[in-house]
């Protein structure tokens, strides 16, 4: 895996803004995913975060996790960068 060179840069807000954006929607997905198995093990995990804390704290869980490691992503990656042609003489 390539690790940005300099350690000074940092991606743009615009990079960031779309890592926590898919880190949320990911998040979602993750959870649904989780509440599947644990619903097919015959442990109680609702929707309803309201009504159910085991739930909320499920997805609060998956939420942090999967925008901290979406955000650790854009961090290391560095940005694409256009190949520069080669200057004719």
């Amino acid at each position: 895996m390539k690790i940005m060179k300099d350690p000074q840069s940092r991606p743009s807000a615009l990079r960031i803004t779309a890592g926590v954006i898919l880190g949320i929607v990911v998040g979602f997905f993750v959870f649904f995913g989780i509440a599947l198995v644990l619903g097919a093990l015959n442990i109680p995990v609702s929707m309803q975060f309201a009504e159910n804390i085991f739930s909320l704290i499920v997805f609060t869980i998956s939420m942090i996790v999967c925008i901290a490691l979406v955000l650790w992503l854009v961090w290391t990656t560095p940005p694409t960068e256009p190949e520069q042609e080669a200057e004719s003489e």
